[in-house]
């Protein structure tokens, strides 16, 4: 009988050589990697590293130059638009400020992919948003403007809507971004909750690293466009190599720490 144990997880989502330019300038360079079923994949990276490029990339919001982005069997890559729809259809996409339309209440915003993409019944789509805000915490909350949420809410608010055609795969652009720790361990169990309860292959771009380490169970360092490391959060933390050390250990470029030691001096001689 074949040892299905030593077997490697389906892979839903690879990269291949993938080039992202605007105009003759290249963004991405060369990216390859694979995102393996039920896992949660965090890419990492500074301002400006590519990763936000990166991200619009695998949902189609962007175009790669050259590569393959296979999802679903699918090259994305090279797929016409219409295609590109139906993929969509498999990927929720959770925005850094939740994009929530400010003239829809909660629960419109969350029925909005339901009503688009599905011929079910208003009766159905009701139940089906009030489930969906229900396991983001968001429970009785549907006749609230997103004017009357929280800005952890808000984000609450758009897991729900990105859950709403049942989703192979999930993405997220910063889901901590400007909310106090507090708020942000409270997406981060969020995001724990929804991969144990669905076995949900999540993908998400952040550069904090504290929900980071607590999240993923793999980490991709991205570094001026540049894959620089990939591997666990126990890899990662022993890794050796210059960038990922600094990026980890928070050091900052040469040319930052002699401007922050001129300002001190700067400082120092004012106080004399």
């Amino acid at each position: 009988m074949e040892n299905t144990d030593s077997l490697e997880p389906e892979v839903m989502l690879s990269l291949r050589d993938v080039r992202v330019s605007y105009g003759e300038r290249e963004i991405l360079h060369g990216v390859s990697f694979d995102v393996k079923r039920g896992e949660t994949l965090v890419i990492l990276g500074g301002s400006g590293s590519g990763k936000s490029t990166l991200l619009r990339t695998l949902v189609g919001l962007e175009k790669a130059s050259s590569g393959e982005i296979w999802i679903k069997g699918k090259n994305i890559a090279a797929i016409p638009d219409a295609e590109m729809d139906e993929i969509r259809k498999k990927i929720g996409m959770s925005f850094q400020g939740g994009a929530l339309f400010g003239s829809m209440t909660v629960g419109e915003n969350v029925a909005l992919p339901l009503r688009e993409h599905t011929k079910l019944e208003d009766s159905t789509i009701e139940i089906m948003l009030r489930l969906k805000l229900e396991q983001v915490g968001l429970a009785g909350f549907e006749y609230y403007m997103p004017s009357q949420l929280s800005g952890g809410m808000k984000k609450r608010a758009a897991v729900a809507r990105a859950l709403a055609m049942d989703p192979e795969i999930l993405f997220f652009d910063e889901p901590s971004a400007g909310l106090d720790p507090i708020i942000a361990a409270g997406i981060d169990q969020l995001i724990l909750e929804l991969k144990q309860a669905f076995r949900m292959t999540i993908i998400v771009v952040t550069h904090e690293l504290a929900s980071a380490y607590l999240i993923a169970d793999r980490m991709v360092l991205i570094d001026k466009g540049y894959v620089v490391a990939i591997g666990t959060t126990a890899e990662m933390r022993a890794s050796t190599q210059p960038r990922v050390r600094q990026f980890l250990d928070r050091v900052p470029e040469p040319e930052v720490a002699r401007e922050m030691d001129y300002l001190q001096m700067l400082t120092q001689d004012r106080r004399l």
